[in-house]
């Protein structure tokens, strides 16, 4: 039995600012219709012996997965919560832990969630060569067949064959991020892969070798798993013990140092979509060598991505760049330095700018927001409430609320009344009361909410009850 384990915690700050830290690159249609996340468990059809999988996750994008999981078909599978990433070694370590206690030491396929792989022939092959060798007690890793001397990936340099396998191999070493000129030997050599981040192993085997080489975090780890509570699908690690894990990735950590790590190549057309610059790599290019999308008009332009997602963008004159626009901000950038756009998302956090961390339209496990308009006291938003879905029972202390329902129904409690309001109606909800908006119907509830008051920011919110467990 094979048991995906998708990890599913990177904030994809290259790919801002379509990517924001609170609706990262994995939860976004970058390729095709579906999110990166639902292409990585699409493309594991097919593969035998496959049974439901794990995502381990940060706990703030707990109903993005939920969401994203059973719009694919995935009702009851596990999410562990961590409350605050530790790196690929602890998440891997707790998703082990919770399937040996549940079914008898299965083969993990450890996947990040954010890849792209467009062989899929290929990619199923290489994936039970190395089922293979997992169920004979070896760490696998999937090292990519390198087409180009990068420096944006570390690499694995392959050792001796393992025996009755001739496309896999003892690892001699992992090594860093290489300069272009060493990156080349590399690449000449025919010795090296690049680091997919993608493992298969027993959960037994990878415990065994983890409590060998870094005790301090398999006690941490057991313990936050132990002292975890689950409320809907969700399993929430213990945060105390969970925090006093050592940060470390699964390679530094065991990879590395165990004698048990053979490496197998794989050719079927990945890429992890790092940076804008990789999106322009695969994707269907104009006569001029442009990706585009949306409303994109251009004059004199070659080899550019141009992503529109809410109006017309005019491009002239330009060659090798990249514009991405979105509702609250604009990305010019030379296409050869798209890297760079993670430091401008520093910038943006060390000024405490929402650009970094949320758009304007916000996802909640009830549905969406988006804020129209806000000055000095008051703010306009758009709330869409999803057929048979509640946001909770709350109260705001610096704040008051006017809601006008422009489309459905909706179910209105405020402090001890509980009425309905349909299209064209209103009500107000004074500073202090209880209040809670509902969906009975069976289309989209839509509502403009003014607010106005001293304070309003997202955290002046008291909830006393909520359907989704947000109640501390």
């Amino acid at each position: 039995m094979i048991v995906p384990v998708i990890l599913s915690g990177g904030s994809g700050s290259r790919l801002w600012p379509l990517s924001r830290e609170l609706n990262p690159k994995q939860f976004l249609p970058l390729v095709d219709d579906d999110s990166m996340l639902q292409g990585t468990l699409n493309r594991l059809q097919g593969l035998d012996g496959l049974a439901e999988p794990i995502v381990v996750c940060n706990e703030s994008h707990r109903f993005l997965v939920a969401e994203q999981m059973r719009a694919i078909g995935y009702e009851h599978s596990a999410i562990i919560l961590e409350p605050k990433g530790r790196n690929t070694a602890p998440a891997i370590s707790v998703a082990a832990l919770h399937l040996q206690a549940k079914q008898d030491d299965p083969v993990m396929l450890v996947l990040p969630a954010d890849h792209v792989i467009t062989n899929l022939e290929a990619f199923h092959k290489t994936l039970n060569v190395g089922k293979q060798l997992a169920e004979q007690g070896k760490l696998v890793t999937f090292g990519i067949v390198p087409t180009c001397p990068e420096t944006g990936y570390g690499y694995i340099q392959q050792g001796q064959s393992v025996e009755k396998q001739t496309s896999a191999y003892q690892v001699a070493r992992f090594v860093e991020k290489p300069d272009l000129a060493t990156a080349q030997i590399y690449l000449d050599s025919g010795e090296y892969y690049w680091n997919s981040g993608m493992f298969m192993f027993r959960c037994s085997v990878l415990l065994r070798e983890l409590e060998k080489f870094n005790p301090e975090m398999a006690s941490s780890t057991a313990k936050a798993l132990n002292q975890a509570c689950s409320d809907f699908d969700f399993i929430r690690l213990d945060k105390e013990s969970f925090m006093a894990c050592p940060s470390d990735s699964i390679d530094y950590a065991v990879m590395e140092k165990t004698s048990q790590s053979v490496v197998v190549p794989l050719d079927a057309n990945w890429n992890d979509v790092g940076a804008w610059d990789a999106l322009w790599d695969i994707g269907e290019k104009d006569q001029n060598g442009n990706v585009v999308h949306g409303d994109i008009i251009s004059e004199s332009v070659e080899n550019s991505f141009i992503y529109s997602s809410n109006r017309l963008v005019a491009a002239i004159g330009m060659q090798d760049c990249v514009i991405v626009e979105t509702a609250d901000a604009v990305l010019v950038a030379d296409k050869n330095q798209a890297q760079k756009v993670k430091q401008v998302v520093e910038k943006l956090k060390s000024g405490s700018r929402e650009e970094a961390y949320l758009h304007p339209r916000v996802y909640r496990p009830w549905g969406s927001y988006e804020t129209l308009d806000e000055e000095h006291r008051f703010k306009v938003k758009r709330i869409i409430v999803n057929p048979g879905a509640a946001l909770s029972l709350q109260m705001h202390h610096h704040r008051a609320e006017h809601w006008v329902v422009v489309r459905g129904t909706a179910k209105i409690t405020k402090g001890d009344e509980e009425f309905v309001l349909t299209e064209d109606q209103s009500t107000y909800i004074p500073l202090g009361t209880t209040h809670s908006l509902a969906n009975p119907g069976v289309i989209p509830l839509e509502i403009i909410e003014i607010q106005s008051g001293s304070y309003l920011g997202e955290d002046d919110i008291v909830r006393y009850s909520d359907n989704y467990g947000r109640v501390e």
